[in-house]
């Protein structure tokens, strides 16, 4: 925890909280903080600032002074085709960390039906490894979250309109082209599901202004590709 992340909730005045939850207990137990000692805060989707520690013990007071924005997002939407559950929090998680503005989870032809009803993709799971992503990068910024359960509307009715102020780029490890430089532009950047798109889905995401890139000759795990395109494009 690089971050210790409050809510609105928390406060139990203009500039003080408790907490009892998970944080507090981190607090005691992983940081060994004292009473006096100050922490790196920040309000969930608000400022950030500092913590002083007023007391601890089954709760932790603090008085908190929050002091200026937390770290800009980045330009870009991420169109991500659902990965499997258990990975899908972890890259979520990833994608928060490195300052992602907006995820859309999209179905695809390689997309098992079940990932949709599995509990590890719900909104409250989701949520937690975002939280996650908060606090080890010192962000509070939630990006936001939607679901595009069916390919070929959102592709045909959404995705143009998307594309109008942003620069459509797909991933696609059997492309041409190499990753084109962004010009500092807003981006939405699609990735695939393991395995990739299909041909089919390849040619409606390009009609609707999406253009295809490779890394190279090496393929890439949708686990690996995500921060890894992220930061060539970005760092």
């Amino acid at each position: 925890m690089n971050l210790l992340l409050l809510q609105e909730a928390d406060f139990t005045g203009s500039d003080t909280a408790v907490i009892s939850d998970q944080r507090a207990v981190h607090i005691r137990s992983v940081l060994r903080a004292e009473v006096g000692q100050q922490l790196r805060c920040g309000l969930l989707n608000g400022d950030i600032g500092s913590a002083d520690i007023l007391s601890i013990g089954d709760r932790v007071e603090l008085k908190v002074a929050l002091t200026g924005p937390p770290p800009a997002k980045l330009p870009l939407t991420l169109l991500l085709a659902l990965p499997r559950p258990k990975a899908a929090r972890r890259i979520l998680r990833a994608a928060t960390e490195l300052g992602v503005q907006h995820i859309i989870l999209l179905n695809s032809y390689r997309v098992d039906k079940s990932y949709w009803q599995s509990p590890l993709v719900d909104d409250a799971h989701l949520r937690a490894a975002m939280l996650e992503g908060l606090e080890q990068s010192g962000d509070t910024q939630l990006p936001t979250v939607a679901r595009a359960k069916r390919f070929k509307p959102f592709v045909e009715d959404s995705l143009p309109a998307l594309l109008t102020h942003r620069q459509g780029l797909l991933a696609h490890p059997y492309s041409d082209a190499a990753m084109p430089t962004l010009g500092g532009q807003q981006a939405l950047l699609a990735i695939g599901p393991e395995g990739g798109f299909i041909p089919y889905e390849v040619t409606k995401l390009q009609d609707a202004g999406m253009q295809g890139f490779s890394l190279g000759p090496r393929i890439l795990k949708v686990e690996t590709a995500v921060p890894s395109i992220i930061g060539r494009l970005f760092c």
